[in-house]
């Protein structure tokens, strides 16, 4: 299969790595806190079913709504819409996708975003560990729906 490069967007994937990098170092510059998505979305769940006296729930909020409200900065700005990718696969492998990828990160103690980006900043050895699993299991995954023709 030849590579698609008619999608291929150096300066806005750049642009766009950098903006996420800079809302890391700031969450951790003035939260202290780690800007791993499955885990700011976790404990806000928690705090929203038992709440913890103390816990500050608010800047959980504010970064989970800023995610969805990203694409409609985009339009507002540019005036076209996020492009979004067709899925692969039946509404109900996506769902089953989705709780295995819940339950990794519960078990990898992060996401790809936590280890990713913040761990491997920071150089720890067990988000390296994570993230070659990660992209390990990525790279098998694309092989078998892709080459192997698995569904």
């Amino acid at each position: 299969m030849l590579i698609d490069w008619t999608n291929f967007t150096p300066l806005s994937s750049a642009l766009g790595g950098a903006l996420i990098g800079l809302a890391a170092l700031l969450l951790y510059l003035f939260n202290g806190r780690i800007m791993g998505a499955s885990g700011i979305l976790g404990q806000a769940l928690a705090e929203l079913i038992q709440p913890v006296e103390g816990h500050r729930l608010g800047w959980r909020i504010v970064f989970l709504l800023s995610m969805l409200a990203g694409p409609a900065l985009y339009l507002f700005l540019t005036g076209q819409e996020v492009a979004r990718m067709q899925a692969a696969s039946s509404p109900a492998m996506l769902a089953l996708a989705g709780l295995i990828v819940g339950l990794g990160t519960g078990l990898g103690s992060g996401c790809t975003s936590g280890h990713g980006i913040c761990g491997l900043a920071r150089f720890s050895k067990r988000s390296l560990a994570a993230v070659l699993v990660f992209m390990a299991f990525g790279f098998l995954t694309v092989y078998a729906l892709r080459v192997l023709g698995v569904q």
